[in-house]
């Protein structure tokens, strides 16, 4: 679990509807640019409006687009964990990689509840489990302590760790030292500071719109060459400036779109950005990015 692996956008067609075309036309667009793996049905997957069915086609048609060239990894995480398990060995017998799993929400589990949650996951499934601490959705932050119990378990591989606060991911890193653990930034703009704390690579959504600058934070760390590393680390803030113009993935898809991969609106209850939000998006994209 390194390097920059892509969190994926769902592409919809007109009627909302998974758009298989389009699915493989981004996947093929980001293996050409390296990325390290992909990280479907997560927050700007949407996995939160995708019905069961839905999820299962649309994780068969990516892993079997994909082909084995990079790692698959699936969300399959939810509120109840017979529910998650179920889901879990059906996303094993497709052929996913690993198993992304948030933490539940909407009811916050107790330290204790969490890490029995887990541990029943990791153990019915067969491979890898990376969890997935996202506290300004779920509404709880998977504590360094249940990191500590969890991260000796053989099946869970790692975290993903969209918090925001570089803090947090050191926490992870110390409270898993000697473990085969791998800490991943879910934060865009702790790709590099994870990095130098000791994360493995990062699980970035703007490597959707920027996968060469994404890349290309990764790639120049490796090299020890920092400074440029810096600088393409800054390069994606005029990105993560607008993408408060609208609800997620609303303004991640219309960049992935102004990229030349029709992707599709986010799924309702989200809106399509106003025009003149779309053409701040376009505007930005175009001063900054290349097409």
């Amino acid at each position: 679990m390194n390097g920059i692996i892509t969190a994926m956008v769902t592409p919809f067609n007109a009627r909302g509807e998974i758009n298989k075309q389009a699915t493989k036309d981004l996947i093929r667009y980001l293996l050409e640019k390296k990325i390290d793996g992909l990280f479907i049905l997560g927050t700007n997957g949407e996995f939160h409006v995708l019905e069961e069915k839905e999820k299962l086609s649309f994780a068969q048609l990516v892993i079997d687009e994909v082909s084995g060239q990079v790692p698959v990894y699936v969300g399959s995480g939810g509120n109840s964990t017979k529910q998650v398990v179920t889901l879990s060995k059906q996303m094993t017998e497709l052929g996913a990689d690993a198993l992304s799993v948030i933490s539940p929400y909407f009811v916050p589990p107790t330290e204790h509840e969490l890490v029995a949650h887990y541990t029943t996951i990791a153990d019915a499934v067969t491979i890898p489990v990376l969890m997935y601490n996202i506290p300004k959705n779920t509404g709880v932050n998977i504590s360094k302590e249940a990191v500590t119990v969890l991260a000796r378990h053989e099946n869970i591989a790692g975290i993903k760790d969209s918090s925001g606060k570089l803090e947090n991911m050191v926490s992870y890193i110390h409270a898993a030292e000697g473990q085969s653990f791998n800490v991943l930034s879910g934060s865009d703009s702790l790709i590099l500071s994870g990095l130098k704390a000791g994360a493995t690579g990062a699980v970035a959504a703007t490597s959707n719109a920027l996968p060469e600058i994404d890349r290309a934070i990764y790639q120049l760390w490796l090299e020890g060459n920092l400074k440029e590393a810096e600088a393409m680390q800054q390069s994606i803030e005029p990105f993560r400036a607008i993408l408060k113009l609208g609800t997620i993935p609303s303004v991640l898809k219309a960049a992935v779109g102004w990229r030349g991969i029709d992707v599709g609106s986010a799924r309702l209850p989200v809106q399509p950005l106003s025009p003149a939000s779309l053409q701040q998006v376009e505007a930005i994209m175009k001063e900054h990015y290349a097409r």
